[in-house]
């Protein structure tokens, strides 16, 4: 299973912005679909953006849509979760994981159809 590291994280003000970054310690993005899930204290994770590795589709959950952007660096091997103009509600741990890509055209993206995640990154955004 691919390792996964999340860094980026930290406090920012009301209409600030973070970039967050997902790299692979051990194994390969190839053919994986790559998310990134959000969990506030006493919540469910919650979908964010997803990046197709092979093709670069991508999926954005509500709260995304607008605000935040999600890119993937073949060269580096890492995808990035660009957030804008931030707001109190985003303050959660943010998480990237991974699931194979079966090639479907609308692909599954709760988080329990994820496989591998990281070890969370904390944002924190101040009013």
């Amino acid at each position: 299973q691919v390792q996964l590291v999340e860094t980026g994280g930290g406090l920012v003000q009301t209409g600030g912005s973070l970039r967050l970054s997902c790299g692979a310690s051990r194994g390969t993005f190839n053919s994986n679909i790559v998310g990134w899930f959000r969990q506030a204290p006493g919540k469910e994770h919650e979908f964010v953006a997803a990046v197709r590795w092979n093709g670069g589709n991508t999926y954005y959950g509500d709260s995304a849509k607008g605000r935040f952007i999600i890119s993937r660096d073949v060269t580096e091997l890492t995808v990035y979760l660009h957030m804008n103009n931030l707001l109190p509600e985003d303050t959660a741990n943010y998480y990237c994981a991974t699931k194979s890509d079966y090639g479907f055209a609308v692909p599954a993206l709760t988080a329990a159809d994820f496989t591998s995640w990281g070890q969370g990154t904390q944002v924190t955004v101040s009013s």
